[in-house]
């Protein structure tokens, strides 16, 4: 017996053993979720801030001297509502460029997220409708087959502009269509028009459809807007990682909003598929930091408590959705001053007027 060493020698052993093994960092993986795809279903989204952050690497680059940290990006064909189940299912730890319309359904729907950033105000919606339909404006919409994608924020949007002639949904024959779907019914003569963006423009170009409306120029309160949200469940496992992504967020806007970056920006965009044309067209005559902005001011903030409300009373939601609440500014107010940008883009009210003038504003002025 004494040939063999006693227990606690043994134990002793091992564990001298296991202190020598190296420890194995354990790999966090950062899953984000975007409502949409590109052309022939590219992952790749495009007019935003996300457009330029993922392809542009600027996320990745944040990360790239971690190697225990690893991003994994879904773009879901079926926009917002196909990313909220899948929320919902704790599959993804943030949604980045999700409507307003589909994150108030989230939220009034119990999911626990934190809004922590825009990703897109102010997003221009447009009526085409095909040649000699007769349509003209939005009043002559009346009876008329017209594709929406329904449950998405082109949805609220497009019945804000209706409501403002005078119609609601009910005046309108509205077929629920993705905006592949939608391009198809277009190209076929299945509708007679579609509300969508800047994916337009190429079946204009082609011929196949007129433009008839555009919310620029009409009500500043009118378009669509997006934003940058997290899980209640990750901000407080990874409060680190949460002020990481959203100050690589911020360099991604800021760079997206710079003028001089303007056709470098709609080079990134041009990954989704759709043309530089396009883009060039969608922003015409229009400051890119009017749209690009991550601010979460009071205009902003407006629109969503709008939207909630037009959401409860068109039966959208059956609870409302508390918006202030929902508001987590501590990530987005710390990369703005780490990053020199208090002050970089301008702030509206709630009716959409400018009570700040930004320095990207005043850049741009001493340049032209």
């Amino acid at each position: 017996m004494k040939r063999f060493l006693p227990v606690r020698a043994i134990f002793a052993l091992l564990a001298g053993l296991l202190a020598a093994v190296p420890a194995v960092a354990e790999t966090t993986v950062i899953r984000f979720g975007y409502p949409g795809v590109g052309a022939d279903n590219r992952p790749f989204s495009y007019g935003g801030i996300t457009g330029a952050a993922h392809a542009g690497g600027f996320l990745e680059r944040a990360f790239a001297n971690d190697p225990d940290v690893k991003l994994e990006w879904t773009f879901f064909r079926g926009a917002g509502p196909a990313l909220n189940e899948s929320l919902a299912a704790g599959q993804l730890d943030f949604a980045i460029g999700l409507g307003d319309l589909p994150s108030i359904v989230h939220r009034a729907n119990g999911l626990k997220t934190k809004w922590i950033a825009t990703e897109k105000v102010r997003d221009t919606i447009y009526l085409a409708v095909r040649p000699n339909t007769g349509i003209t404006r939005i009043e002559d919409l009346k009876g008329r087959k017209i594709s929406q994608f329904k449950g998405t924020n082109l949805q609220l949007a497009a019945d804000r502009v209706l409501a403002a002639h005078g119609l609601t949904e009910r005046n309108v024959r509205f077929l629920n269509l993705d905006f592949g779907n939608a391009i198809a019914a277009l190209t076929s003569g299945d509708v007679d028009g579609s509300f969508g963006g800047v994916e337009l423009f190429e079946l204009r170009r082609r011929g196949v459809v007129d433009i008839a409306y555009t919310t620029k120029g009409d009500d500043p309160t009118f378009g669509r807007n997006a934003a940058l949200f997290v899980t209640e469940a990750f901000e407080r496992a990874h409060p680190d990682l949460v002020q990481r992504v959203v100050t690589a967020f911020v360099r991604a806007a800021h760079y997206a909003a710079d003028e001089a970056n303007r056709e470098a920006v709609i080079a990134l965009w041009t990954k989704s598929g759709h043309p530089a044309e396009s883009f060039r067209a969608d922003f015409e005559n229009e400051p890119l930091a009017r749209r690009l902005t991550p601010l979460l001011d009071e205009y902003v903030l407006a629109r969503y408590r709008d939207q909630a409300a037009r959401a409860r009373e068109y039966n959208l939601i059956r609870k409302d959705a508390d918006i202030d609440g929902w508001v987590e500014r501590k990530y987005l107010d710390r990369a703005l001053v780490e990053l020199g940008l208090k002050s970089y883009w301008p702030q509206y009210d709630a009716a959409g007027h400018k009570v700040t003038t930004g320095e990207v504003e005043r850049t741009r002025a001493a340049a032209q």
